[in-house]
Formats: C-alpha cells, structure tokens, sequence
C-alpha cells in the first residue's frame, strides 16, 4: 500500500495544481495498481476545513466522464472526500466492455489504498458509490475487506459476475454476496432491464435473509441510467434528486456522521 501511495503522490504532482469548482478541489492523479499498472484518478475535496468522511466512487462500464465527474462534484459538495480511480483508461480498455476484466479489480483496489491515506480522510471505514458495473467491485472489495468499507450504495449495480453463464445470470447472485457483511443500498428504476431488477431483487433477498442491512429503491416511470440520461424525463429528474438524497443519508448512518457531516 505504500508503494502506490507514493507513486500516486509523485505523478500528481507532475500533472500540476488542484482546479477548484465552486469551493470543491478537484485533482487528477494516477495511482499504481499491485501489478503495477497506472491508474489514472480524481479527487474531489469538499470546501472548509477536514477531516472528511472517505467515499470510493466506482464508475460503469461506460467510462469516467463529465457525468462521473458531475457526480463525484456532487458527493464532494454533499461534504465528502472522494477518489474516483479510472479503471479503464489506464489498461486501454474501450468504452462499455462485456466482459470484465478482473485485472481491472487492483485499480479500484489502489484507489482505496490511496483514500484511506490521505491526511484530510477521517481514519474509519469507507463507503463505496458505484454505478452499473461498479457495485460488482464494490461486493468483490466488501467480500476482500469488509472491515474497511462502511456501507455501499448501488446504483442499478451488477450483484453477479459479468463473465458468469447465462444461468448465473439468470438465476444466481454472485458468491460475495454470500459472504459480505456490508449495509447495502440498491436504488434502480422500475423500467430498468428486467435482468438487472431480477438480479438486484435476489440480491436484496439474500442479504436481507442473513441480517445484513439492505435496502431497496425502486423509482417508478425511471429507464435504465436514469440519473445522467441525456434525454431524463421529469420523473426522472425528480428520481435523481432523491436518489442523491437517499445515498447520502444511508452513508451518514452508516459511516456514522454527524448531521454536519464530520465524523465522530
């Protein structure tokens, strides 16, 4: 862990000085994975004086773009201290790839090594916000180390294997949902894909069933994406808001934050 937050020191350093966006410090860095790969990253600050809480943000398949980094503005204005890793770019992997590359696991790895490390960063567990693809690393990081996440927010996340038979797909939630003890929070839209509300719902069961805190938002009239469709519709736009909303308050209980958002 060391070694990575060095090497992510340096290299922000040489891509130059921190932009500020109404009070938020944005920073883009790279980070080293175990294997030694680069990957590129952005830090969000929040304005005013830390320590903050620590969020990994966990982007889809789609790629971290404007939209991501929209939304890691608003989790840093909601008063977070967040690391956003790129686990795509750095390997050259093309935008919205089928299958998933369990290489690309050491990347969101890196980018929890560097959060937990950052002076500002209150010293407790983490929470994780992922998107589509992001969840499934989220549950492989929970099932790894669980004592360092606090809780998970998914949005309309994988909860199985993308390289899984259709089965699987089908008909079984991935492993580490068996084994995680991490609060989660699943928020989708009712016109999501039926195989995703499917998984996600077994999911929901499962853990639901063990005693693990689990929750389930379900937005009505929402299409896949709902949160950053470039074509949102008003319902939509209203399901993104409480989205938000409902993500920020399960991460105050969970990480166990003051209603100012500092940590106790």
């Amino acid at each position: 862990m060391k070694r990575h937050v060095i090497a992510g020191a340096i290299l922000a350093s040489v891509l130059g000085a921190p932009a500020c966006a109404g009070g938020i410090e944005l920073s883009k860095i790279t980070l080293k994975a175990a294997d030694g790969s680069e990957v590129p990253a952005e830090v969000a600050r929040p304005s005013g004086d830390g320590p903050f809480p620590p969020l990994l943000f966990i982007h889809a398949k789609r790629g971290y773009e404007g939209d991501e980094r929209a939304h890691v503005r608003e989790l840093a204005e909601q008063g977070f201290l967040v690391v956003a890793p790129d686990w795509q770019s750095g390997r050259f992997i093309e935008r919205w790839p089928a299958a998933h590359n369990p290489d690309t696991e050491m990347d969101v790895e890196a980018g929890l090594d560097y959060l937990k490390t950052l002076p500002d960063a209150c010293k407790q567990p983490v929470g994780i916000v992922g998107l589509s693809r992001g969840p499934y690393y989220a549950i492989r990081l929970a099932a790894k180390r669980g004592p360092e996440i606090a809780a998970i927010v998914s949005y309309y996340g994988h909860m199985q294997n993308p390289n899984a038979p259709e089965p699987d797909q089908l008909f079984r939630i991935a492993p580490e949902i068996m084994q995680i003890t991490t609060p989660v929070l699943y928020l989708i839209g009712d016109a999501d894909y039926e195989l995703r509300r499917m998984n996600g719902g077994r999911a929901f069961y499962a853990l639901w069933e063990r005693g693990i805190p689990v929750e389930w938002q379900e937005y009505p009239m929402a299409r896949r994406a709902f949160d950053f469709r470039p074509d949102q519709t008003p319902e939509e736009k209203i399901a993104t808001r409480h989205a938000r909303e409902r993500a920020k308050n399960w991460l105050i209980r969970w990480m166990n934050l003051t209603p100012e958002m500092k940590c106790k």
